[in-house]
């Protein structure tokens, strides 16, 4: 007799995950984290709840994750134009292009509030959202202390602090658009701040 397939374990179809991911992010977006069901993602993506419970235990595994790719999905390498200005333009621009997301832009300002909540959920976000990216612009930061136009006892903490807080809190917080001009006059005065 020639073996059989094993049935025991199910077999992960990617357009059945993608379908997953897409429905998790529609819930976050259409109604937070907080009623963010596997119901509710089971029935947007036409799976039965088996199919999430397959690939993550949790609700809080399920939206990190999908985060955490959708993410890195929209994360570009990290700018090395040879130049710490140029660098950090690029670097403003695509997070804003992240934080004007439609998606996400309706995702992370609730994912915020939730983490005041549930505070073991802001280290997973932390860890798999805020942090790889951070790490991306402390790259560029590196390489600029390297190329001599940074001191090399720049603080890095306050210099990743101050880009990204202020486009959050222009884009995210205000609500406001980030006129012409803008990323520059931004990059100057980051620049006039952490440079030699």
């Amino acid at each position: 007799m020639s073996p059989r397939t094993p049935t025991g374990a199910a077999v992960l179809q990617t357009a059945v995950t993608e379908a997953i991911a897409e429905a998790v992010l529609a819930e976050l977006a259409e109604h937070g984290y907080a009623r963010l069901s596997m119901e509710a993602v089971a029935k947007r993506a036409g799976v039965g709840k088996s199919a999430l419970y397959r690939r993550w235990p949790s609700k809080q595994e399920m939206a990190t994750s999908v985060i955490s790719e959708a993410t890195a999905a929209q994360a570009p390498p990290t700018a090395d134009t040879g130049s710490l200005r140029d660098d950090l333009r690029e670097t403003v621009n695509a997070l804003m292009a992240w934080l004007a997301h439609p998606l996400f832009s309706r995702i992370l300002p609730d994912l915020v509030a939730e983490m005041a909540r549930t505070p073991e959920l802001g280290g997973v976000v932390d860890a798999v959202v805020c942090g790889p990216r951070r790490e991306l612009a402390a790259t560029m930061f590196r390489r600029a202390v390297e190329r001599g136009e940074l001191r090399a006892d720049v603080d890095l903490e306050i210099a990743l602090d101050l880009f990204a807080a202020a486009i959050y809190w222009r884009l995210t917080v205000r609500a406001a658009q980030a006129e012409p001009g803008y990323v520059d006059e931004l990059v100057d005065t980051i620049l006039r701040g952490i440079g030699p």
